[in-house]
């Protein structure tokens, strides 16, 4: 049986001035897939995950959830169900240093999905607990480490019931030491079957976790597959060159 399509992007551009970040990338996204996308500084990696949720507007081709067209012709459509059903969580963690662990987590659901505080307390509580802080939630971000907010952001996407979860570069940020934490994280969602879209230059993480690995360079997917072909025997000369520099050989 085909597996769901629940996302699908077709031919997307999108250029800053005269800088041509995404170069008509097309891609699509199953339910349960896990997606690592990798390559140098400025391939068009971010840009292509804030163009899925439409944190920035491509400049032409079609975007598809869930097989509604939620951008196309130059038209935004459905905007609010887009940032309901898409999580993400970046490198910088932007959390509410004025709120604690829970508020921070709550916030987004009773502001945008209605639900009443007490509900939604309960469910930051359950999501604060399945990044091991449960013993954090009266904290404020300035008393938590970077891995802690760091997961203290993941809990706060996975409570609005998102369909996907988009990652950032969320370990970039982070001190060694702590990347471990976050990347667990990540792990235990992926087999928990949470579908994802992981920007990141954790390529272990990506050997182990990924089904398909992408890597972009110059604003195109240059190479995907699967990411034990992609990573131990690339067929193009940039990927080799790029995994070159990356990789202890």
């Amino acid at each position: 049986m085909a597996q769901e399509q629940i996302l699908e992007v077709e031919k997307v551009h999108k250029a800053y001035g005269d800088l041509e970040v995404l170069r008509g990338i097309d891609f699509s996204l199953c339910r349960g897939e896990v997606v690592c996308i990798i390559g140098p500084s400025g391939s068009g990696k971010s840009t292509l995950l804030r163009c899925l949720n439409m944190l920035e507007k491509p400049d032409a081709g079609r975007i598809l959830l869930k097989g509604e067209e939620v951008f196309g012709e130059g038209k935004l459509k459905g905007l609010d169900q887009l940032r309901r059903e898409l999580g993400m969580v970046f490198q910088n963690f932007n959390l509410f240093p004025h709120l604690c662990a829970i508020d921070n987590v709550s916030i987004g659901q009773t502001k945008v999905l209605g639900r009443k505080k007490a509900v939604a307390d309960e469910k930051s509580k359950a999501m604060l607990a399945s990044v091991g802080l449960e013993d954090k939630m009266n904290e404020f971000p300035d008393r938590l480490s970077g891995g802690q907010q760091q997961r203290v952001a993941i809990a706060r996407a996975l409570a609005m019931d998102p369909e996907v979860m988009l990652f950032d570069e969320v370990t970039s940020a982070l001190d060694p030491e702590l990347v471990k934490g976050v990347l667990d994280v990540l792990r235990k969602l992926a087999d928990e079957g949470m579908t994802m879209v992981c920007v990141t230059h954790e390529m272990g993480f990506a050997r182990d976790v990924g089904d398909r690995v992408i890597f972009m360079d110059g604003g195109v997917i240059v190479e995907e597959g699967k990411p034990d072909d992609v990573l131990g025997n690339p067929q193009e000369e940039r990927t080799r060159k790029f995994l070159g520099l990356v990789l202890d050989h």
